[in-house]
């Protein structure tokens, strides 16, 4: 039971810092400030301990790229590549630095143009590690990772190493160029692993392998154990989704392994054994995503204008007809046409000609091209002598003009018919609406107009009831024959207030159009009834995520929402034509959509400002805790009503709590505003999160921007445009005074 406990243990520390992470005692041979490497003298590399892998310079053509390799594999197999897709450099004044300011820094020429490996480093490193493990790690001060190659992966991963959700493999254009080729593995956010063509969207119809571990959560990872095990996991459990491939009997101390996505769209596992002397003894391919290895499934292998068939089980690319290779000597990137001009039929007179010819037993992905209506087979194979074309040339011409003549005189009565019938039906349909003010609604919008018996029925006779709002129930529905899932909400209030919130919510969406708020899709107006169509959010609020969910998002994932909601407020506050106040900013209005992105939704209490406006008066709207206080002085009411709200919604994604909770065990702990002030000055913001591991600079930014945005003077809280590049950590955040609403 000890040595189950311990391998948990070392996993779960692995998937909670996205890569396998070497301690500190394992780091045997330190590399100091201040060492170097040159590409043309023997430093170009650091080595690993038994000197397998090695981190530095390679050669790529006449030139250098600073990247990891397994030495003497295959003379010398590239795991993975900094700056991947710049080109070589050379070797005149070129190093390679770890400098005296902690700073991991490629200088490329004699002017001494600079650019930072790690780039994505927080904090200056003290030195710096490369392990037996093929990952190279830079500690800071206090010994700790603050930068490391397993987090960044090119087209390989290595045992002991993960591919996080939402992370991708990228191939290899070639064999000996590293750069980014032509396909692409994904660990998707639904737990599928999934190979497309780069340049692709995430459809069905780009797949040409998937593992089929679609498990609908941000935890699933792939991951390569050390014995050569390629597994799916779930790192909030630690259970195994899905193998794919089998624990090999090899000897893992001298056995390594390697995932990559090859060159030709392959994903393989390979194993790379070593003799006692540390001279590599074979190279094997293990496991094979494709495991007939068919290149001819694999999405755009062939490129475009070609197609891919076996010859010998073989499989080469064929050019279309009319069409030649590219590049000769690479036939899978693609064959463009041989020709300028075409026709029908052949003669000396035609720059060029085809026919129809029929072949057998091809199969088409998809329909990659558009094009004109062409002759007929029987046309081409017994086209008009050139003599005869040319002798009724003339008349052709006229008899076009004609037709085009009659067409245009056909064309324009038709045009004034139909106009005149449209109008009719305008002229009808404007006298049966109830009051003028609906003939505002669909001014500047772009919305479908739908019938109240037709959501009736996409509704099943609003029988699946999503939830209530304050003025209405929301029902999940189905439009264009069960092809798409939409919310429809019917306003259930008075008919005044019904009209008022259902004018402001057509106003306000129907202009807005951003991926952080839920998009208006259509509405119906007919009599007293008033419904609105939106889009389908499936993964419900964020309430349902931060209170009731069975797990609680990890940390990125609450920063990630923080973000979304913060960008979609901004967008109404700045971005608009006319700007939004939208007056009740909560977890409950927040969206989650198939992808876990958040979205702003209910702006049925919103204020349209115009666009020389700042601040306006209004009866008292909103939630209660999430208010901000002059909606009870009877002050005009700014946008920075929202950014208060804004504030209290932050401190709840922060600690995963709402903003009161008379159940809590300790007296300061109730009210949320309050407890996070008072940690905050005493220096113990590790209470509000549980002891759970997370950024610790993050976590002050973000609780720092939140005591800020919920002063109660509105001139004291920022704007959400700076709310935005406080979060981004683009600008500081000065310490915020204590509320005035928070004792002390």
């Amino acid at each position: 039971m000890a040595s189950i406990y311990i391998v948990f243990f070392l996993l779960s520390i692995s998937f909670t810092r996205g890569g396998a992470q070497p301690q500190q005692n394992q780091c045997r041979h330190r590399i100091s400030l201040g060492s170097s490497l040159h590409p043309t003298t023997p430093t170009r590399s650091w080595p690993s301990p038994s000197g397998q892998f090695a981190f530095g310079f390679y050669q790529l053509g006449n030139g250098f790229m600073v990247g990891i390799w397994l030495v003497g594999i295959d003379d010398n197999t590239v795991v993975w590549t900094a700056n991947r897709d710049d080109p070589p450099v050379t070797s005149n004044a070129t190093t390679l630095d770890l400098t005296q300011s902690g700073k991991l820094l490629l200088t490329t020429d004699e002017q001494g143009e600079e650019k930072i490996i790690s780039a994505t480093m927080s904090e200056s490193a003290s030195y710096a590690c490369m392990f037996d493990s093929g990952n190279f790690v830079l500690y800071n001060k206090n010994d700790s990772i603050i930068w490391e190659t397993f987090r960044y992966p090119t087209d390989t991963i290595l045992g002991g190493q993960i591919l996080s959700s939402g992370c991708q493999l990228l191939s290899s254009l070639s064999d000996t160029n590293h750069s980014t080729g032509r396909y692409r593995l994904k660990m998707q956010i639904d737990g599928n692993l999934v190979v497309y063509p780069v340049n692709t969207l995430d459809i069905v119809t780009e797949v040409y392998w998937a593992s089929g571990t679609n498990g609908y959560t941000l935890k699933y990872r792939l991951y390569l154990s050390h014995t050569g095990l390629l597994q799916i996991i779930n790192s909030t459990s630690m259970n195994n989704v899905q193998h794919l491939s089998s624990s090999l009997e090899g000897n893992s101390t001298n056995t390594i392994y390697r995932a990559t996505l090859d060159v030709n769209g392959f994903f393989q596992l390979y194993s790379h054994a070593f003799d006692n002397t540390g001279k590599p003894n074979s190279s094997v391919i293990e496991w094979s995503a494709l495991e007939d290895k068919d290149l001819c499934k694999v999405n755009g292998f062939c490129g475009f204008n070609s197609f891919c068939t076996l010859n010998d089980n073989q499989p080469y690319c064929v050019c279309l007809p009319g069409t030649d290779f590219v590049d000769e000597n690479h036939t899978s990137l693609s064959c463009e046409r041989n020709f300028l001009e075409v026709r029908c039929g052949a003669g000396k007179d035609h720059v060029a000609s085809y026919n129809i010819i029929t072949t057998v037993n091809m199969m088409w992905k998809d329909i990659p091209y558009t094009y004109e209506p062409m002759s007929t087979k029987e046309e081409c194979d017994n086209p008009v002598k050139p003599s005869v074309y040319m002798f009724t040339s003339k008349k052709v011409i006229v008899h076009i003009l004609a037709l085009i003549l009659a067409f245009a005189t056909f064309s324009c009565l038709a045009l004034g018919i139909s106009g005149l019938y449209m109008f009719k039906i305008r002229v009808l349909r404007y006298k049966r609406l109830k009051e003028n003010e609906t003939l505002d609604l669909t001014k500047g919008l772009a919305l479908n107009l739908f019938s109240y018996d037709e959501l009736r029925r996409a509704t099943r006779g609003f029988k699946d009831e999503l939830g209530k709002g304050s003025f209405g129930t929301v029902y999940k529905g189905a439009l264009y024959k069960g092809k798409k899932l939409v919310a429809v909400k019917r306003l259930e209030k008075l008919v005044e207030e019904s009209e008022k919130e259902f004018q402001a919510e057509m106003r306000a969406i129907g202009r807005t159009h951003h991926k952080n708020l839920v998009q208006l899709l259509g509405y119906c107006a007919e009599g007293s009834k008033r419904l609105l169509v939106y889009e389908y959010m499936s993964n419900g609020s964020l309430a349902d995520v931060l209170f009731k969910g069975i797990r609680r998002p990890d940390w990125d994932e609450r920063v990630r929402i923080a973000l979304d909601v913060a960008r979609g407020i901004l967008y109404l506050h700045e971005e608009c034509k006319a700007p939004i106040i939208h007056c009740d900013i909560k977890p409950s209005n927040i969206l989650m959509d198939d992808f876990w992105t958040a979205k702003i939704s209910d702006f049925g209490l919103a204020k349209l400002l115009m666009p020389d406006q700042i601040r306006t008066f209004m009866m008292v709207r909103g939630t209660r805790g999430y208010m901000a206080l002059e909606w009870q002085k009877n002050t005009p009411i700014s946008m920075k009503a929202d950014v208060y709200s804004y504030g209290m919604v932050l401190l709840e994604i922060v600690c995963c709590r709402r903003n009161m909770d008379v159940n809590a065990s300790i007296l300061e702990e109730i009210i949320l505003s309050t407890w996070v002030y008072k940690c905050f000055v005493a220096r113990e913001l590790d209470k509000i999160v549980g002891g759970e591991e997370v950024d610790k600079r993050t976590l002050e930014n973000m609780v720092k921007v939140g005591l800020w945005c919920i002063q109660d003077e509105p001139f004291l809280r920022p704007s959400m445009k700076s709310v935005v590049l406080m979060l981004e950590g683009i600008t500081d955040i000065s310490v915020p005074p204590c509320p005035a609403n928070i004792p002390m």
